[in-house]
């Protein structure tokens, strides 16, 4: 992988005892998609409360997201799919390790006492839990954070609950949250969800061939698919790449490539000042800068002169 994780960073599905490391730790819990401002503060809550009894910091989340296994296929628009997830933890500082929980029949029909002597007494051991305003946990989503604080007191852990998360994103105050992040994105607006984030939207791929369109045209692509339920909008991008030899900055299209096949949706990039290959390389993209909507051109020369201007632009945004 490219952007490795930590050595310190502790990854553990599905433990039946508490994992090496995070034993007796002070618990985040969600499922954090998007690793967004909102998630932050309950992460950053969480730390300090581990600091003060000298705890490690752990973040329980699950897989699948509860929507898509209730859904019964994936539906949910996936800001942060697992890799990207413990990457964007990892990234934060303040995390020793991540816990996933499988999200199936069985984690379903647990009641909400079954979740907390189950899940965060015997197989976590925690020192303390740490959830949002809107934290809601077993069956029927029957736990809330008050069942919880309650809960805290007879298992004898600490419970801190994090009040709403708002942040002034163009003249308004949004609350900040995975949805208002996915509408970002589902809108072409990565300035947006960058200010709800707290840092640029990225993506982890490994490179796919496609039909080299862009190298008969100039522009050699690095390309990726992106999940079916992605509704990142159709679009062209200023972006940088993360890949095995260095960062580059460069332009990239989301869409079906009107103009020629309007296929399936590919992601691809453009590297500035880079030569090689990246086939079969797992890369990161970061979107820094929406530049226009997907069109559809007469010809292949109409393209290639607005690839070019938008390659300009990527690389003025870029630069400021």
């Amino acid at each position: 992988m490219i952007a490795p994780l930590p050595p310190h960073f502790i990854v553990a599905e599905d433990p039946e005892s508490p994992p090496a490391g995070l034993a007796g730790a002070v618990v985040a819990i969600g499922n954090f998609d998007g690793v967004h401002r909102g998630h932050q503060a309950v992460i950053g809550r969480a730390r300090a409360l581990a600091a003060e009894l000298g705890r490690p910091t752990a973040v329980l989340t699950f897989e699948p997201h509860p929507g898509d296994y209730f859904a019964g296929v994936p539906t949910i628009f996936r800001i942060t799919p697992p890799a990207a997830k413990a990457l964007a933890l990892s990234r934060l500082g303040t995390v020793d390790g991540m816990v996933v929980r499988s999200f199936d029949s069985g984690f379903a029909s647990l009641g909400a006492e079954d979740f907390v002597a189950d899940v965060l007494v015997r197989r976590l051991g925690i020192a303390a839990a740490v959830v949002g305003y809107d934290f809601h946990f077993g069956k029927g989503r029957a736990g809330t954070p008050a069942y919880l604080v309650d809960a805290g007191v007879r298992h004898g852990f600490a419970v801190a609950v994090i009040d709403k998360i708002v942040a002034d994103a163009r003249g308004d105050l949004a609350a900040v949250s995975s949805t208002a992040v996915r509408r970002a994105l589902e809108a072409g607006d990565v300035s947006r969800a960058a200010t709800l984030l707290g840092r640029h939207h990225f993506v982890l791929g490994q490179v796919v061939h496609g039909e080299k369109l862009g190298r008969t045209l100039g522009f050699p692509t690095a390309n990726l698919r992106l999940d079916p339920a992605a509704r990142l909008a159709h679009g062209i991008y200023a972006v940088k790449v993360r890949t095995s030899s260095g960062e580059y900055g460069g332009v990239a299209s989301y869409g079906r490539r009107p103009t020629f096949d309007n296929g399936a949706p590919l992601l691809e990039s453009f590297l500035f000042d880079f030569s090689g290959d990246l086939y079969g390389q797992d890369i990161e993209v970061d979107f820094v800068g929406w530049i226009r909507g997907e069109e559809r051109f007469d010809s292949a020369d109409a393209l290639v002169v607005r690839m070019n201007l938008d390659a300009a632009e990527a690389r003025s945004m870029l630069a400021g």
